[in-house]
This record gives C-alpha cells, sequence and structure tokens, in this order.
C-alpha cells in the first residue's frame, strides 16, 4: 500500500477546475517533486494530502486512514507526522530561533524545557546553523532563514516533508545548500519528501521521481533522467524553460515593435535627428 493516495479527486473554486480527476500514489521514503505552471493546482494538491482542504469528489488517503473523512481532532492528530516548510519560511518575527523551534514542541508535546533546548540544539546543528538560537528572524540572511524554517518543520520529528517552493528568493548558491539539506534529511532521517517547485536545477537535484501537472491533470511522471528526454511539447518546454511559438507570435502581435530604426524616427510626435 502507498504511503500516500490521492483517488480521482477533483477541486474546483467557483468556475475554474484546479484538479480535474487526479491519481497520485506516494511511496515511503521518495522524494516527490510536483511541478507545473503557476495555477495548476500544486499548492493545492498538497493542502488535499493534510486535509486543509478537502475534495468536491475523491479520495485522499494517508498510511491506510482516509483524510478527507477525518475529524478536525482526527486530523491534528494525523499533521503532528508531516512536517511543512513554507515558501517564506513563516518564521515569527517576534521570536527569536530558539523560540520559533521550541513552538510546536510547547505545542504539541509535553517535553521538559531542558529536552526542548537540546531538541533545537540537534536540529539547528543538523542544518548547519550552531548556536543561533538568540538570533532574531531579522538578523537573518534569505537562507538562514529558510534553513530556520525547516529546522523547525523537523522538531516533531515528521514522516513526511512537504517543501512548498523551497528555493524560492535565494540566489543559486543559497538554492543548492537548500537542496542538499533536502538529500540530507531524506537520507538521514528517512523521510518521504513531496516538493512544489519551478526550480528544474532543483528538481533534478532532489527528486527520485518528478510529476507535472497541467490543466488540472498529471501529463508526466518519471524520473529526472526520464523527463530530460520527455517528447510530450508542454512538459519539455517547462524543463527548458522555453516559451512556445503561439507564445511568442502573441506577444509579438500585443507589442507595437518597430521594424526598423528609421521607422520609429519617422513616427508622428517623434523628433528627427
Amino acid at each position: 500500500m502507498a504511503l500516500i493516495e490521492l483517488q480521482n479527486v477533483s477541486k474546483a473554486f467557483g468556475s475554474l477546475v484546479v484538479l480535474d480527476h487526479l491519481d497520485l500514489r506516494i511511496e515511503a521514503g521518495q522524494s516527490l517533486v510536483v511541478i507545473g505552471a503557476s495555477g495548476t493546482g500544486k499548492s493545492v494538491l498538497l493542502k488535499h494530502i493534510v486535509g486543509l482542504l478537502r475534495p468536491d469528489s475523491g479520495e485522499v488517503w494517508f498510511d491506510g486512514q482516509r483524510v478527507d473523512t477525518l475529524a478536525d481532532r482526527e486530523l491534528m492528530e494525523m499533521r503532528k507526522r508531516f512536517g511543512f516548510l513554507f515558501q517564506m519560511g513563516a518564521l515569527f518575527d517576534s521570536l527569536n530561533v530558539g523560540d520559533n523551534l521550541a513552538f510546536p514542541l510547547v505545542e504539541h508535546t509535553h517535553k521538559k524545557p531542558a529536552e526542548i533546548r537540546h531538541i533545537i540544539a540537534e536540529k539547528l546543528e543538523l542544518v548547519g546553523l550552531p548556536h543561533f538560537e538568540k538570533k532574531m528572524p531579522g538578523q537573518l540572511s534569505g537562507g538562514q532563514r529558510k534553513r530556520v524554517a525547516l529546522a523547525r518543520a523537523i522538531t516533531l520529528n515528521p514522516e513526511i516533508i512537504l517543501y512548498d517552493e523551497p528555493t524560492t528568493g535565494l540566489d543559486p548558491v543559497r538554492s543548492d545548500v537548500i537542496n542538499q539539506l533536502i538529500v540530507k534529511l531524506k537520507n538521514e532521517l528517512k523521510v518521504t519528501s513531496i516538493t512544489v517547485t519551478h526550480d528544474m536545477a532543483s528538481a533534478f537535484k532532489i527528486a527520485d521521481r518528478i510529476v507535472m501537472l497541467h490543466e488540472g491533470k498529471i501529463i508526466f511522471d518519471g524520473t529526472p533522467k526520464e523527463i530530460q528526454q520527455t517528447e510530450i511539447p508542454i512538459v519539455h518546454q517547462f524543463v527548458v524553460g522555453e516559451a512556445s511559438a503561439e507564445e511568442l507570435e502573441a506577444l509579438g502581435e500585443s507589442e507595437d515593435i518597430p521594424e526598423s530604426p528609421e521607422e520609429d524616427t519617422e513616427r508622428p510626435g517623434k523628433a528627427s535627428p
């Protein structure tokens, strides 16, 4: 049995269909990357997995338990098995790093202060930020904020980590640090990883498997090597970051671009040199 499974899941917001009879199975220990254009339902998919959204039709399963029919109290217990790295980190700016990491431990466990301090130090060490407990979020670089947020995401020792655009806003070097951490946590903690991203360099580095969403459906499901060799036009264009001929043609028609400098200087209202 798959650890996570979506069966024939559909979700619409008004007339906008975001997920359209989608089927997806995720095995334990896998690093799955979900790609697709903006607005194709990637984040909506994550929210269904943890029960933040319920499907209009279809079923969502986690570890043999149907998620979309759970009561709120049962959902809260299930979510303790998940860690979530938000796109912008979502740190509490009024709390220092140590208190940010302590928050889920205080809220969801009965651990003593000494044990909490030990866990905080251990997780900060794991993400390469030892002795950062007293620093405030405003004192951190963008990459450091992401790493602190990731340390907080693993304080409860989750089995699954959900990453929503983990490299957004970071330069290539800092992005690679986050990619290395995702791989490290998968290997050392044996977690299942589900990552939503537009960053194909990141996807190729961290993924065992890549799926692409388009118009509410999965149009590609395979390995990083397979997606680089795909002949599906929409997938290939996304992977290489290439606009379609139709998109380029539409751009040319929408802009009043002069064909030559001479033509440009002869337009009414422009002074001749």
